[in-house]
């Protein structure tokens, strides 16, 4: 099982981007999705999730601002940003919780790779 994210970019103050995560492989059941960010020099930080009920739940600085939805025929999440901030470049990084096909593999979490987003004039 392999998480592809797609999206970003550099985008002005005030502008917006949108992010794209497909889960790929044997999967039998996705539960929680989600999108995190790292910042240079700052931990990783939570900014939106979505249960598979489609309950979603957003940091409070993106409130507002960012939309996540997931489309569980196809296996992705997406996250739709806009007025954007500079305080919003980070790298972003999906994540799903997953129990695959494969006998013996346990439900685990997995991650994409990384797509930076930068947010300057």
């Amino acid at each position: 099982v392999q998480l592809q994210a797609s999206g970003g970019g550099l985008v002005q103050p005030g502008g917006s981007l949108s992010l794209s995560c497909t889960a790929r492989g044997s999967i039998y059941q996705i539960y929680d999705m989600a999108w995190y960010r790292q910042a240079p020099g700052k931990q990783r930080e939570l900014v939106a999730d979505i249960s598979s009920a489609d309950t979603s739940n957003y940091a409070a600085s993106v409130e507002g601002r960012f939309t996540i939805s997931r489309d569980n025929d196809k296996n992705t999440v997406s996250l739709q940003m806009h007025d954007l901030k500079p305080e919003d470049t980070a790298v972003y990084y999906c994540y799903a919780d997953i129990l695959p096909w494969d006998i013996g593999v346990k439900r685990q979490d997995y991650w994409g790779q990384g797509t930076q987003v930068t947010v300057s004039s």
